[in-house]
């Protein structure tokens, strides 16, 4: 069928065309509803410090092996923040503070970016998610030597460059394109249903549908304009 047979179908039968699309928009305008955040994200940025052993002079080599140590301290925090064993103890923090949070119910990332502890921790909710937050500093800051072995029981200190801030992440795509898929959807189903309405059809509409059922057309009477009497 060529393009121009399927506008006209679609020509005549656009209130078909419509109408499911039509149902689909009226039934989300009545049953709208915002959708939820997706949750909320809180970052800080710490520094890592080694300090220099008691008495030894800060010559240009101690400090470069002191530069060095807390380079690869970044690195052992960074595999130790992502661990099941360190949401363990900021679910146990948490519970010393009173609140029941399970370790499953949030997200840890961190990363070593440029010798720099990025430390960020999701939630579905703001406000559990700061006193989160704040559990994973304390966690971070006060029992670290547990995962540096290296220093020997030390702690390793660290730098808290800012402070936590939570946001709200953005919506999901899903969420965004939930009406739009809908009404498409429902455009072609409104397609398809005149595609069928007009092949159940038997009215002969043209010449060429009439020559194609094997009748011979000995005349043809034009369609009055509009306006035309």
């Amino acid at each position: 069928m060529e393009l121009r047979a399927f506008w006209t179908i679609f020509r005549r039968r656009w209130l078909l065309v419509l109408i499911p699309a039509l149902v689909v928009a009226v039934f989300s305008a009545v049953t709208y509803q915002p959708p939820p955040a997706s949750g909320f994200n809180v970052g800080v940025n710490f520094i890592v410090a080694q300090p220099p052993t008691p008495g030894a002079d800060l010559a240009d080599q101690e400090r470069y092996y002191n530069w060095l140590g807390s380079e690869y301290i970044v690195n052992g925090l960074t595999d130790w923040a992502v661990s099941g064993r360190f949401k363990t103890a900021v679910s146990n923090q948490l519970a010393q503070e009173g609140l029941e949070i399970p370790p499953g119910s949030f997200s840890v990332a961190a990363e070593n970016v440029r010798s720099r502890l990025l430390l960020t921790v999701q939630h579905s909710d703001g406000e559990t998610l700061a006193h989160i937050m704040d559990a994973a500093i304390t966690v971070l800051a006060e029992q670290n030597a547990e995962a540096l072995p290296q220093l020997g029981g030390e702690t390793a200190v660290l730098v808290q460059l800012d402070d936590p801030v939570v946001t709200p992440l953005p919506r999901s795509l899903s969420s965004l394109l939930d009406i739009p898929l809908r009404l498409a959807i429902g455009l072609a189903a409104g397609l398809g249903l005149a595609l069928l309405v007009e092949y159940l059809d038997p009215t002969i509409r043209s010449r060429e549908e009439a020559e194609e059922m094997g009748f011979a057309v000995l005349g043809e009477i034009p369609k009055r304009g509009r306006g035309e009497k």
